[in-house]
């Protein structure tokens, strides 16, 4: 059996639920709610001492980090493969995977969303019930980048680090897909999976102007989004609170993070 412990609206979540509906697996859900602190109680941080989803068990086996979930879901159900058939395509989509777990998503990624849309739920707890929200947070790094984006949003340092990372993944990804249809070769690969709510979390922060002047990319984002899969991961799950926040959020800090990067 597959049980995954995951939330609705995680990149991270977002990326394992694609493959698990491009592989056609059957999984039953366990959804965490993060503003309520379910990844912090103790039941959870035994599954997974970092306190983030998604954890996935198989029969009882234990697989953290979402990379790792991708790659193991590719040698646990290797029916539909999702690894491109040569060396090279799977050397390429390995590296695409890598600059994820090099900062992408934990600086570029989570600093944008906390800077621009989710601190405003953290303010509107109040002093208190915010600090203790943001103390629960077992990192120390991870901790103290959150704490600077919810008390300082767009002003943070790390927020200006998150937009350089952005422009120069964004020019990299229309660079590769430059006469090609899917990042790692001929076929849609895990890179896909990984890499398709990245760009969504964009959309949903109302900043697809990044995407301007990048049409292999958006191209290449369209494919993706029309496949059955991407209907499953995300449709279902979306929650119209979030969606609301961020576009709404996004929207206002457009103008000023369009001067930041002109």
């Amino acid at each position: 059996m597959l049980l995954l412990y995951h939330n609705s609206m995680s990149s991270c979540s977002q990326k394992v639920r694609l493959a698990l509906a491009e592989k056609g697996c059957v999984w039953e859900s366990r959804h965490l709610d993060l503003r309520a602190g379910d990844t912090q109680t103790p039941t959870y941080l035994a599954l997974n001492p970092r306190g983030v989803v998604p954890t996935l068990d198989h029969d009882g086996q234990i697989i953290r980090e979402s990379n790792v979930i991708l790659e193991y879901l590719e040698d646990a159900f290797p029916e539909v493969s999702l690894r491109p058939s040569d060396a090279y395509g799977k050397a390429e989509m390995r590296l695409w995977i890598k600059r994820l777990d090099e900062g992408h998503h934990d600086l570029a990624t989570a600093s944008l969303s906390m800077g621009i849309a989710f601190r405003h739920q953290f303010l509107a707890r109040g002093v208190e019930e915010c600090t203790r929200l943001i103390d629960a947070v077992p990192d120390p790094v991870k901790r103290e980048r959150r704490r600077d984006l919810i008390l300082k949003g767009l002003d943070a340092p790390v927020f200006h680090e998150a937009l350089r990372m952005w422009v120069a993944l964004l020019g990299d990804m229309e660079a590769a897909l430059d006469g090609r249809d899917w990042l790692a070769g001929d076929a849609y690969s895990l890179a896909e999976a990984a890499y398709t709510p990245y760009i969504t979390r964009l959309e949903h922060l109302n900043l697809m102007s990044f995407l301007d002047g990048h049409e292999n990319l958006s191209d290449w984002y369209a494919r993706a989004t029309s496949r059955p899969s991407y209907a499953s991961a995300f449709g279902a799950w979306n929650e119209e609170k979030y969606l609301t926040l961020m576009s709404e959020k996004g929207a206002e800090a457009w103008p000023k993070i369009s001067a930041m990067v002109a």
